[in-house]
């Protein structure tokens, strides 16, 4: 409230432009933050966290903003009324804690906030500190927790904040590096991959908009084309006023823009994907660990995912455990066994008791032992693409494909599934999902029964799913095909 409460009262142009009423609010916002400040300097999170310096650190960066605005405007009455929140806040962020690697960062941007306004060396011993850890990017340009829409967002903010009121440039580079690792990462509807998450963006949807920041500060002192073109989609909807007025420089001319990536396949080992970009088309394959091994859009037309299991023994979700790229195919291969158990045999182990039996287990000799392999592979061909999905080793177990689809699109040739809201069944023809003028059109479809949700597997995803079916040895090629 109070960065955005100070723009808005120092704001020239704006309807609040040094109003009573908003000081006041001002003022009773800064009390509150004073009176549930504890004795370390600390604020609680009261759904998590207490006594906690990284949310201390992350309400200091809005209320020193606020108080370097209320300087900024020589109007130190303002700013005395967060003066001694702001104090008692560097004091504890110089000794306090953290839980993640984003609060290493988070902390040192309000340590260097606080010297900005009040200069004093604990603070950036403290931040020298934590920089003798080094900043936390990897050679695919993503930090520690690789979380695209959320915590990308806040290191690079800190980091540029840091570079420009320590006077330390060197701290812009992995800010560089990960701006230019995101290009990659960018769906044609303007959404982030999240697909390689390691916090609660996973799976989610997002756009750059909290790239803004560091996006324009780097478009303009770099002269750099590629930000300015991924800057643009997030204005005016991102402009951060507090920001523009805090930092003059953000309101600069932009370079010519330089066209983003569109049309390129990478592999990224380290993070375990591969994106493939054909201008309106955008596909993400998941190497290992996950059953949402392939994702695609078409535009606003997106498949969620593709996913498939099996009765298996009640623990038959593919998740791929091996993937190689072959002859232009990528490959993704999984192996279950299940097996039965003989009676005891060592004297030592009897009797089996409920708090004996665990221990058995590994004991005991094996039969009837089952085995299925998995293996899904996918290939580029002309206006979409091709996937095969082979299931064998055991016979006769049923399998069901999910093919899930965003909500809110028109799919035609489907058939409900018996039972379960928002699923289908796909026969022998293909199905046309539409979402405005974009459409992907998928099949042959497969159908042998209509268990869908097999023991074992994974819950339907959210949004309608079509599925096709069949029992062990599956067999089963079916293509995407994009078009608008």
């Amino acid at each position: 409230f109070l960065k955005n409460a100070a723009a808005a009262y120092y704001h020239p142009q704006s309807k609040h432009h040094r109003d009573r009423a908003l000081l006041d609010r001002m003022t009773l916002a800064a009390e509150f933050l004073t009176r549930i400040q504890n004795a370390e300097g600390n604020i609680d999170l009261l759904s998590t966290n207490f006594n906690s310096p990284p949310d201390t650190g992350f309400v200091v960066h809005s209320v020193a903003t606020a108080a370097k605005l209320a300087r900024m405007n020589g109007d130190e009455a303002v700013l005395s009324l967060m003066r001694d929140f702001l104090l008692r806040a560097g004091r504890g962020l110089s000794k306090g804690g953290v839980h993640t690697p984003n609060h290493r960062w988070v902390v040192c941007e309000a340590l260097a906030q606080i010297n900005d306004l009040f200069p004093d060396k604990q603070y950036t011993n403290r931040i020298d500190q934590w920089l003798a850890e080094g900043i936390d990017i990897d050679e695919e340009g993503q930090y520690t927790e690789r979380s695209t829409t959320v915590y990308n967002p806040v290191v690079n903010t800190a980091l540029v904040v840091m570079a420009e009121k320590l006077g330390r440039p060197e701290l812009l580079e992995p800010v560089r590096k990960n701006l230019d690792a995101m290009a990659y990462l960018l769906h044609p509807n303007g959404e982030v991959v999240t697909e390689i998450s390691r916090r609660q963006d996973l799976n989610t949807r997002g756009t750059m908009g909290g790239y803004w920041f560091a996006l324009r500060w780097l478009a303009i002192r770099d002269r750099n084309g590629l930000y300015a073109a991924m800057l643009k989609p997030l204005e005016p909807g991102h402009v951060e006023l507090p920001r523009l007025m805090e930092y003059p420089a953000l309101s600069g001319e932009l370079p010519a823009d330089t066209p983003v990536p569109d049309d390129y396949e990478r592999e990224y080992a380290l993070h375990g994907i591969t994106r493939i970009r054909r201008g309106k088309t955008s596909a993400t394959l998941i190497h290992r660990g996950s059953s949402r091994w392939v994702s695609l859009q078409r535009g606003g037309a997106v498949v969620n995912a593709v996913r498939f299991a099996s009765a298996f023994f009640g623990k038959g979700q593919f998740i791929p455990a091996e993937f190689e790229k072959r002859d232009g195919v990528y490959l993704f291969r999984q192996e279950l066994t299940g097996r039965y158990m003989q009676p005891v045999t060592d004297p030592a182990l009897r009797p089996v008791t409920p708090e004996t039996w665990p221990k058995t287990m590994m004991k005991r000799r094996l039969s009837e032992v089952c085995r299925l392999v998995y293996e899904a592979r996918l290939r580029e061909i002309s206006g979409g693409f091709e996937i095969s999905i082979s299931a064998r080793g055991t016979d006769n177990v049923p399998l069901a494909v999910e093919i899930n689809l965003r909500e809110g699109g028109e799919i035609t040739g489907v058939d409900p599934a018996p039972g379960i809201a928002g699923a289908f069944l796909l026969g022998e023809g293909s199905a046309a999902y539409r979402m405005g003028d974009d459409v992907i059109r998928f099949g042959p479809g497969h159908c042998e029964h209509a268990y869908v949700q097999v023991r074992g597997a994974e819950g339907k995803m959210s949004g309608p799913s079509v599925y096709l079916t069949g029992f062990t040895p599956f067999e089963h090629t079916f293509v995407f095909a994009f078009e608008g």
